[in-house]
Order: structure tokens, then C-alpha cells, then sequence
């Protein structure tokens, strides 16, 4: 007993305390557990997540995966100390990225790596995901936190998450029916959600000297409050549609709206955007002006006000419209399969 005693000291003091991770894994049963519905099985904490697969009504499931992470968006978070948002973050980007093929999400993976678990800090993150999750209709139903001390700066972290989806081989969208003559749809993003945060950063904190406590120029908000508004999750607005009716989805992430819609354009389409047809929110003109960037790239870093991005027929464009609360942002030409701008 007094050798595993002097083990478990040992390994402490090199900066990996198990019996905390322990105890912090059992304070947050019930916070994962209120995301658990009956197609999750068997205990939290064990090797491996039990979810069993029940798709009455589909006549193809077809099973749907993305993994991402929140990137640079975490330094705001170390910054003002406010951990709550970021896991909500990573957990709607992950829906909304299978969302676009149609899916629906089943369950949420989460990986925590950091120097030194911080009870609060843990806690706050599992909160965001709980949250998100439930709203999500999504089981969090595991996870990894990594104890590496020397792999990280003291006080931070790293995030990634694997969702897992389902949708019925005849509802995935895919982009195969757009044709020119389609219109575009734009819906609302809720600030920069999770990209394009090392040009902000390096905007406003290094050439604009301003502090993430710092009033925004324009803006009753602080920088940092703009900069960990949570990125939405579009998913129970799209899943309103009538099937059939969405020919293509594009989550605009990393690459912006002249990256993105490409990846479901036909090969003899291009995709024009009217940037006038919706009004660009105050960050990124506080961005672009003091950045002084390109128009151009602004539009590949930035989602510039337009979280995702729907195609339609034009005979279906003001229904969708009205369901999905977009603006009209543009329209399908015949092309070579890229995104234009027209200012």
C-alpha cells in the first residue's frame, strides 16, 4: 500500500493528478446524463460510449461524421477567464457540419487537453457542452481529458469534438441538383463563430492596441464579449424545411463564403454573391478598416454576417426564405464551379 501511496504522490508532482480527475469525472455525471436519452446505454466512464441505433422510418440509414475544433478562439477565452461558451461553440459547429448533408446528430465526443486540470475550468466547459447538446437533441456520451504537463502554457487548454449523425440515403443533400437559375440564401451568423480568429486577434489586440475588456469602436459590446458570441446551431431551423426542397448547404466556416460554396456546386455552376442584399455586422468593418484587408479576403476569412448558406429553386425561394428567417443573397449562373462577388 505505501508504494502505490508514493506512486500516485509521484505522478502528482510531476503534474498529472488522477484522483482529481477522477473526482472532477464524478461531479459531472449528472451534467452528462441530462443529454442522454434510451439509445444511450451503460455507465458514464467507461472504455467505450453504448448508443444503440434504432432508425424506424428510414429506408437507408446512411451514418455521418465530422470532427473539428474551436482553434484560436480560445485564447479569448483565457483571456477574460469565461469558459462556458466555448464548449457550446464546438459542439453547434459540429452539428452544423453534418447538418448541411441533411443529417441529424445521435451523439457528441468531447477531447480536453490541457497542463493542469482546474476544477472551475472543467466545469464551465462541460456546462457548454451539456448545454449545447440537450439543445441539440445530441447525446454527450463520452469523452477524453488529458493531464500533459509542459504541452501547454499555464492556464490554457485544447478542444476538439467528434459528432456522429444519421440520414436517410434518399434526403442527403449534396448540391448534385443545383442548376443556374437557383437562388442563394443567406442565414444570419451570430459574429465570427469559430474562424478567422488569429487575423482578429492579431487586429485588435496587437495594431489596435485594445484589450478584450476594451469597448468594441461602434458597439455597446466589449471586444471581448463580441469576440465568444456563441456560434449557432442552425440545425432545428433546417430540419423545418420539407425534404426535396434545399438542393445544396454550405456551413460557412474557415474559407469563408468564396471557400465554402464551391464544395456543393456543380461542376458548371458558379455561385454569385450580391454582398449589398444583407447589412455586414459592425466587427468586421471594424476589422476590415483597421486591418486594412482586402475586400476579397475578408470574404475567404470571415463569414462577413452569413453563418450558412442554403440553394433553392427560385419557385421555392420565398417559402424557404420565411422558414428559415434568410435574406436573398444571390443567385446560381452557369460557370466552373467557384464563388463570385459582386460589391
Amino acid at each position: 500500500m505505501k508504494s502505490k501511496s508514493r506512486n500516485k504522490k509521484a505522478y502528482a508532482s510531476a503534474g498529472v493528478d488522477v484522483d482529481l480527475g477522477n473526482k472532477l469525472k464524478r461531479g459531472i455525471q449528472s451534467l452528462v446524463r441530462q443529454t442522454h436519452g434510451p439509445q444511450v446505454l451503460g455507465k458514464i466512464g467507461g472504455f467505450g460510449g453504448l448508443f444503440r441505433a434504432n432508425f424506424s422510418g428510414m429506408r437507408e440509414p446512411v451514418l455521418v461524421t465530422s470532427i473539428d475544433g474551436v482553434g484560436t478562439k480560445l485564447k479569448v477565452a483565457f483571456a477574460l477567464d469565461k469558459h462556458d461558451t466555448v464548449g457550446a461553440d464546438l459542439v453547434n459547429h459540429c452539428v452544423n457540419d453534418i447538418a448541411v448533408v441533411g443529417a441529424r446528430p445521435l451523439f457528441f465526443l468531447d477531447y480536453i487537453g490541457c497542463g493542469k486540470l482546474e476544477p472551475r475550468v472543467f466545469q464551465e466547459l462541460l456546462r457548454g457542452f451539456s448545454r449545447a447538446c440537450q439543445s441539440a437533441g445530441c447525446a454527450l456520451i463520452g469523452g477524453e481529458t488529458a493531464q500533459m504537463p509542459g504541452m501547454y502554457h499555464k492556464g490554457e487548454y485544447d478542444l476538439a469534438g467528434c459528432i456522429i449523425g444519421v440520414v436517410d440515403r434518399g434526403n442527403i443533400i449534396d448540391g448534385r441538383k443545383i442548376r443556374p437559375g437557383d437562388v442563394i440564401l443567406g442565414l444570419e451568423s451570430n459574429g465570427l463563430h469559430t474562424n478567422g480568429y488569429s487575423l482578429a486577434r492579431e487586429i485588435l489586440f496587437r495594431k489596435m492596441r485594445l484589450k478584450a475588456t476594451s469597448r468594441l469602436p461602434g458597439s455597446e459590446k466589449t471586444v471581448g464579449q463580441e469576440l465568444l458570441r456563441v456560434h449557432k446551431n442552425y440545425q432545428p431551423l433546417l430540419v423545418k424545411i420539407p425534404s426535396g426542397m434545399i438542393k445544396g448547404l454550405a456551413h460557412i466556416t474557415g474559407g469563408g463564403l468564396i471557400d465554402n460554396l464551391p464544395r456543393i456546386l456543380p461542376g458548371n455552376c458558379d455561385a454569385v454573391i450580391e454582398t449589398k442584399n444583407w447589412r455586414v455586422p459592425r466587427i468586421f468593418q471594424v476589422l476590415e478598416e483597421n486591418g486594412k484587408i482586402d475586400p476579397q479576403e475578408m470574404y475567404q476569412v470571415f463569414n462577413m454576417g452569413i453563418g450558412m448558406v442554403a440553394v433553392v429553386s427560385a419557385r421555392d425561394a420565398e417559402r424557404a426564405m420565411l422558414m428559415l428567417k434568410a435574406k436573398r443573397i444571390g443567385q446560381i449562373v452557369r460557370g466552373t464551379g467557384r464563388t463570385l462577388l459582386s460589391f
